[in-house]
Formats: C-alpha cells, sequence, structure tokens
C-alpha cells in the first residue's frame, strides 16, 4: 500500500527536505532498529526516541545521530497562512484555521486543558485536523457543536 501524503523534513534544525513520501524497503529487526534500503543504499536505522504528538525524532543512521522534525500536509498549510506564529500573550480564543466541518469534540465547558491537548476534530480539504490547545488554560464556551459547518476564522472555542 503506497502512501499518499507527503512530508517536509527537517533534519538537525539545517537541512530541509520538502515533498518526502514514505516509500521505503523497512525490515524492523526488534527493539527500534530497522534495516532500510532506499535507492540500491542499506541503512541500519535505530529509533532513540520520539514525540509523535510534535512529529519529532531522535534517530541514528549507520551511526550518525540526527533530530528530525515532520511537518504533514496540514502542518505546512497552517504555516503558508501565518496562523503558526507563537504569541507571548495568553490565547483566549480557537478560531478555524480554514473551513471545514467539527466531526468531534474532545473537551467540555469547564475542562482544564494543557497545551497540546486535543480539543476538536475539523474536516478540511478531505483530511481531518486536529486542533490542539496552544496553552494551560480553561475552556470557558465551546461556540460550535459536532456536524457543524464552519468559516475560516469562526470562533471555536473561548478559553481561561
Amino acid at each position: 500500500m503506497a502512501i499518499k501524503q507527503s512530508f517536509k523534513a527537517t533534519v538537525n534544525s539545517e537541512y530541509v527536505f520538502e515533498d518526502v513520501r514514505p516509500a521505503l524497503d523497512m525490515i524492523p529487526l526488534g527493539d527500534g532498529h530497522y534495516h532500510i534500503i532506499k535507492g540500491h543504499q542499506s541503512y541500519r536505522v535505530e529509533v532513540i526516541g520520539y514525540k509523535l504528538d510534535a512529529k519529532s525524532f531522535s534517530i541514528r543512521v549507520n551511526g550518525g545521530l540526527y533530530q528530525v522534525q515532520l511537518e504533514d500536509e496540514y502542518d505546512q498549510l497552517v504555516q503558508r497562512l501565518g496562523l503558526a506564529a507563537v504569541s507571548k500573550e495568553k490565547v483566549r480564543e480557537i478560531r478555524a484555521p480554514m473551513p471545514g466541518l467539527v466531526l468531534s469534540l474532545a473537551v467540555e465547558e469547564g475542562q482544564e486543558v494543557k497545551k497540546g491537548d486535543s480539543l476538536l476534530i475539523l474536516e478540511a480539504m478531505k483530511m481531518e485536523n486536529i486542533l490542539k490547545s496552544p496553552g494551560d488554560g480553561a475552556i470557558k464556551r465551546i461556540n460550535v457543536r459536532q456536524g457543524e459547518a464552519v468559516e475560516k476564522n469562526h470562533l471555536l472555542i473561548e478559553m481561561d
């Protein structure tokens, strides 16, 4: 089965690879070790650590240590739209980054959330996008319902 999604990969905060499509001949060796063949070359890969929610990985390839940060198509879209800017002020509103359909809500009013916690799933451009909390806080008010269509910048959730 071919994976159709492409990624942008940044290695050691220095090298950037666009339109990376994971098509590897890979054999798991166990305990985080893999044998990979790509382009008639053989690689021994060890996954040292990872944060799946942040799409970041520490890997050793043929003895060299690499930090890899992946961005999927949604992450890249958010960057292009300028919605990824980090603010020093506390976030009080979560707005729709694009038009879409609210598939599900993962929080309730009054609930405490931490940075990175899932808030809701927004379907946009045939992709399910998990909107996460940009910081710690409490859900003050939810302004959407499951199944509701929203436009870009629609106020979804208010936070304290």
